[in-house]
C-alpha cells in the first residue's frame, strides 16, 4: 500500500513539472512574438503652407486735425467714431476778440478807401502829384491785407475735417484753450475703408523670398506675389484676402530688416488704427515627400523615424526636414516615395527590432493636407 501511495505522489510531481515547463515555453513564445505597429507608405503631396509675420494695422489715410489759431473751444460738433466728410466743421473756437479786430480793420480799409477816392480827382486835375495817390493806394492795400488776415483767422476758428473718414479720440473739449503750437492734435480723421498692414522680414528671409518670386524686376515679383491673409489678435482669420503693395528699398540699419506693406479691404470697419495682427504669406510645395510629425522623434537636433525593412524589422533613419506645414514635415532626404515607415510609437523602438506591421492609409494619420497654417 505504501508503495502505491509513493507511486501516486511521484506521478503527480512529474505532471506538475511538465505543466510548469509548458507554461514557461508559452510565455517565452509570447515574449518573442513581434508587437503590432501601424505603418504607412511615404507619399508625395502638393500642399500650401503659410509663413507668419507680426504686423501693425493702419487706415490708408490718417490726417491729424490741428488748430491754426489760438482760442477757447466753444463747440465740439462731432463724436468719436463718427463718419465725417472733408470740409465738415468739427470744432468751433471763440471769435469775439477776432470779430472786434475785424471791425477795426474794416474801418481802416474804409478810411483808406475814402482817402484814395478823394485824391483821384485832384491828381487828374494836376492839383497834386500822383505820388500822394500811390501812397494812399499803398495804405489801402495794407489795410485790406490786415482785414483779410483777421477774417482768415475767423475762418480758421471753424476747424474742419481735412479728409473723408472717421473721427478718432477727441482730446480737448469745450472750454479748453488750444493753439497752433500744441504738440498733440485735437483728433485724427482716418479713412479705414481700406487698411494697410505693415510687417518686416530680416535680410535673409527677404532675399530668399524675393529670389523665389516670379518676375524679372522687383516690381514684377511684387505683382506676382499671391494674395496674403491676416490673422487677428484673437487668432481668427480675417475674411478679406490682401495684396502686398510695396517693399521698402532700404534696410533698417537698427534692425537689419526690410518693411513690407499689404492692403486689405475693410467694408465692415472691423479693422482700425492700431490693430495688431499677423500677415501670413502662402507658399505652395509641389509633389514633395511628406511624413507625419507623429512618425518622428528628435535626437541631438536630428529628426529621425523608423523605416520598415525585410517586412518585419525596422531601422532608424535620419531625415532632412525642409519645411513644416501644420502636422507634416516636408522631407528632402532620408526616405523615398513608397518607403514604409512606422506611423506611431517610434520612441519605443530601436534599430533591428522586429514588428508586426499593420498598414494604414497616410491620410488617416496626417490630416488635414490642404491649406494648413504654420
Amino acid at each position: 500500500m505504501k508503495n502505491i501511495i509513493k507511486l501516486i505522489i511521484v506521478s503527480i510531481g512529474l505532471v506538475s513539472l511538465v505543466s510548469c515547463g509548458k507554461g514557461q515555453d508559452q510565455n517565452a513564445a509570447q515574449a518573442a512574438q513581434p508587437m503590432p505597429y501601424p505603418v504607412y507608405e511615404v507619399p508625395t503631396k502638393t500642399l500650401t503652407g503659410f509663413t507668419s509675420y507680426p504686423a501693425s494695422v493702419e487706415g490708408i489715410v490718417n490726417s491729424e486735425v490741428r488748430a491754426k489759431v489760438s482760442g477757447y473751444i466753444t463747440k465740439v460738433l462731432v463724436d468719436e467714431g463718427e463718419k465725417v466728410k472733408a470740409g465738415q466743421i468739427l470744432f468751433k473756437l471763440e471769435t469775439q476778440s477776432l470779430s472786434q479786430d475785424a471791425a477795426a480793420a474794416k474801418a481802416n480799409v474804409n478810411a483808406a478807401q475814402v482817402e484814395v477816392d478823394k485824391l483821384k480827382p485832384l491828381v487828374e486835375k494836376n492839383i497834386i502829384s500822383s505820388v500822394q495817390l500811390q501812397t494812399a493806394k499803398a495804405k489801402l492795400q495794407q489795410a485790406q491785407s490786415g482785414y483779410n488776415g483777421i477774417m482768415a483767422n475767423i475762418g480758421y476758428a471753424n476747424i474742419k475735417s481735412p479728409v473723408d473718414g472717421y473721427v478718432g479720440s477727441i482730446r480737448k473739449r469745450e472750454g479748453a484753450l488750444i493753439s497752433a503750437s500744441d504738440q498733440e492734435p485735437l483728433t485724427t480723421v482716418t479713412d479705414i475703408s481700406k487698411v494697410y498692414a505693415y510687417f518686416s522680414m530680416n535680410e535673409t528671409d527677404y532675399l530668399d523670398f524675393i529670389q523665389a518670386a516670379e518676375g524679372a524686376t522687383v516690381q514684377d515679383k511684387i505683382d506676382n506675389i499671391p494674395a496674403v491673409r491676416l490673422k487677428l489678435a484673437n487668432g481668427s482669420l480675417y475674411e478679406q484676402e490682401g495684396k502686398i503693395q510695396t517693399i521698402n528699398s532700404v534696410i533698417n540699419p537698427n534692425t537689419g530688416s526690410i518693411s513690407f506693406r499689404a492692403i486689405f479691404d475693410n467694408p465692415s470697419r472691423l479693422l482700425t488704427n492700431g490693430n495688431s495682427a499677423s500677415v501670413e504669406i502662402p507658399k505652395t510645395y509641389k509633389d514633395v515627400l511628406v511624413v507625419s510629425k507623429e512618425s518622428t522623434h528628435e535626437q541631438q537636433g536630428n529628426v529621425l523615424l523608423f523605416k520598415l525593412q525585410n517586412n518585419d524589422s525596422v531601422v532608424s533613419t535620419t531625415v532632412k526636414v525642409v519645411a513644416e506645414v501644420g502636422n507634416l514635415y516636408i522631407i528632402d532626404s532620408g526616405v523615398e516615395k513608397g518607403d514604409s515607415v512606422v506611423a506611431k510609437g517610434a520612441n519605443k523602438l530601436r534599430t533591428g527590432a522586429r514588428i508586426s506591421p499593420q498598414p494604414v492609409a497616410f491620410d488617416s494619420v496626417a490630416k488635414p493636407l490642404e491649406k494648413i497654417f504654420n
